[in-house]
């Protein structure tokens, strides 16, 4: 069936080698937030490259990389950050992975299956002899685990920090770097939202409006990972959509672990925050809000009901209830009842008529009952949610969840059956056939046959592949409907309306190279070949070039992508003269 490829301040390592410290064990690492490992043997083969005229193993820009990310659109979104930091400094971001010298996996905690596919992938890069990097909520939960020893990991709130991370690794050595952001002792939202990033979708922007949360359910284990609530300022926010805006985004992506209790840390709030945004989106661009739990969103209804209702905003909201069940909410610390969630979802389906409400539902929580199971199928038959995740229940290690008595596993089973029995029953979008919608068109189906879009709902259209179309406002008649998605056929002589936003980077660009850097980079071109002869002669110069200390670690990552930059531009204009 087609569907949308929708898939994802410490002490310093000090930092990289500079020239009064250039050999890897003089270096001195932070003990307290970073723990290399350096294996003497793989030292000695690494000091013997060094001194070896002939060798460019460590020059930044060689190696290849490949990425694997799993889980949320945040995760996805540090995904991109860090395939953007590494391809700016010069490595090659590569598709295939046999082909890459280091894998970078960024890991999913929520469920027990995306655990298991990150443990596979560990294994399997060791049997391939490939460098290895570890990214996202696992390492970062349970950094301790037999099968991440000796491997470098790297935290969900260090991301700017990837290419420190990846260069050690690459040169043998094994570090560690968990720690989190702090101004004046108040926790940060995480890295910098101005960072170099490649875009999954050129057209689609995700930016991550806050870190962690504010509750403790008892299953979750992303918690003991991205910690508690930590919000971005609202003017980095704007920023961040203004720039995207400038290099042809026309969708954003609002995400976290809960949007709702935005802002509550740095004394603003979520609507305060979306008044905002919405000023500056383009006519014919889109914002869609994330995840929001039940309890902060009731404090914003009214709110929340007018930004909904604006043009440039998804009338969507996913709003996750679980069970429905006031006694399996309790066990699980929700923080609210099922009234309270049917309060939310009847007052924004009254107020702003046609809405999307997507929900989760856990099957099979340690306690639940039939009756309560019960309870919650009854929920999905009077409300028919057009969008509806059904998770088996999986006790992840350390959370208060997998000490309560189990349901049997064969149960569970049946549960999640039979609810998406009851899912599978109704077509959310049978009355939709006939009608003239207008669709914002963003990528390709997985089998290749349909261009994606989706309307002002946030419901799937698939429309035929024309080039014209994607990234535009199209009009289209609905002509078929099935349980995921619409099918609708361009309006003939219909305009193609286009975003008043620039043209998009192509995919795999890196985005968020300022002028600034750019015209940096472009003032040492005239110095090629000069500079091309001395990388020849004397590669170990170009390296300690390279690992010139600078007082600004952000000044010194900037120097080195345009010094690399500059070495395999000269490199391609010699060889094709």
């Amino acid at each position: 069936m087609p569907s949308a490829a929708c898939d994802a301040l410490l002490d310093d390592i000090e930092d990289i080698v500079s020239q009064e410290d250039s050999k890897p064990q003089d270096r001195h690492f932070s003990r307290k937030n970073v723990v290399p490992k350096v294996r003497r043997r793989k030292t000695q083969v690494y000091l013997q490259e060094e001194n070896s005229p002939s060798s460019d193993s460590t020059i930044p820009g060689i190696q290849k990389i490949w990425i694997r990310t799993w889980g949320c659109s945040h995760n996805n979104s540090d995904g991109e950050y860090m395939a953007g930091q590494l391809a700016a400094y010069g490595y090659k971001i590569t598709e295939n992975a046999s082909d890459a010298d280091l894998w970078l996996l960024n890991s999913c905690t929520v469920k027990n299956p995306a655990e298991d596919h990150f443990r596979n992938s560990i294994k399997k890069a060791r049997e391939e002899n490939k460098k290895v990097v570890l990214a996202g909520c696992v390492p970062q939960a349970q950094p301790r685990q037999d099968y991440l020893k000796g491997l470098s990991i790297i935290g969900v709130q260090q991301i700017d920090r990837v290419v420190e991370v990846v260069e050690e690794t690459i040169k043998g050595h094994s570090v560690r770097l968990l720690g989190q952001k702090k101004d004046n002792g108040k926790r940060l939202g995480g890295a910098p939202l101005d960072l170099p990033k490649i875009r999954k979708n050129p057209l689609i922007e995700i930016i991550s409006i806050n870190t962690g949360c504010l509750n403790a359910c008892t299953y979750c284990k992303t918690k003991h990972a991205r910690g508690s609530l930590g919000s971005y300022p609202i003017d980095e926010l704007v920023h961040r959509a203004k720039q995207s805006f400038q290099e042809g985004v026309c969708e954003i992506w609002l995400t976290s672990e809960d949007t709702g209790a935005y802002g509550r840390d740095i004394g603003t709030d979520l609507p305060t925050l979306l008044w905002n945004l919405v000023e500056v989106i383009p006519e014919g661009a889109m914002l869609r809000l994330g995840m929001t739990n039940p309890p902060y969103i009731l404090e914003h209804l009214e709110e929340m009901a007018k930004i909904l209702h604006h043009p440039r905003v998804y009338s969507f909201l996913h709003i996750p209830v679980q069970s429905a069940s006031d006694s399996v909410l309790m066990d699980m610390k929700r923080e609210y009842c099922v009234a309270d969630f049917k309060r939310v979802v009847d007052f924004l389906k009254e107020k702003v008529p046609g809405i999307t409400i997507a929900t989760d539902i856990i099957c099979g929580f340690p306690g639940e009952t039939e009756q309560d199971f019960q309870q919650t199928v009854k929920l999905v038959e009077e409300y028919k949610f057009p969008s509806l995740f059904i998770n088996q229940f999986y006790p992840r290690p350390g959370t208060p969840a997998a000490k309560m008595e189990q349901v049997p596993a064969h149960v569970k089973k049946q549960r999640t059956k039979d609810l998406s029995r009851v899912f599978h029953s109704y077509n959310p979008y049978e009355h939709k056939i006939g009608e003239r919608q207008q669709v914002l068109v963003t990528e390709e189906s997985f089998d290749s046959k349909f261009y994606v879009a989706h309307n002002r709902f946030y419901e799937q259209v698939l429309v035929p592949k024309n080039p014209p179309f994607m990234g535009k406002m199209v009009e289209v008649d609905i002509y078929e409907s099935g349980k995921h998605f619409m099918k609708g056929q361009p309006v003939l002589d219909a305009r193609v309306y286009t975003p008043s936003i620039s043209k998009p980077l192509a995919k795999g660009e890196v985005s968020g190279l300022t002028k600034e850097f750019r015209n940096r980079l472009g003032n040492h071109l005239s110095l090629t070949s000069s500079n091309h002869a001395a990388t020849q002669q004397d590669p170990a110069s170009f390296r300690a070039l390279l690992q010139v200390p600078c007082p600004d670690t952000a000044w010194r990552m900037a120097v080195g992508m345009a010094l690399v930059a500059l070495l395999f531009l000269s490199r391609s204009m010699l060889t094709a003269q």
